[in-house]
């Protein structure tokens, strides 16, 4: 994925695969965690290869 510790919505949603309007859709339902910092939203990259990992689990 990358280097850095956090990614924009729209990154993760790249990574994902899937829209950026779904990326929010999980992130609003809190199946992928995200953090707040002042008005911008973050979603840890861990986070989103444990969610990943869940979904392969849940198979």
């Amino acid at each position: 994925m990358t280097d850095r510790l956090m990614l924009r919505v729209i990154e993760a949603a790249e990574a994902l695969g899937v829209s950026r309007a779904k990326a929010y859709e999980l992130i609003a339902a809190g199946e992928i965690p995200s953090v707040r910092i002042g008005g911008c939203v973050r979603v840890p990259v861990a986070a989103l290869k444990d969610w990943i990992a869940r979904q392969l689990e849940t198979k």
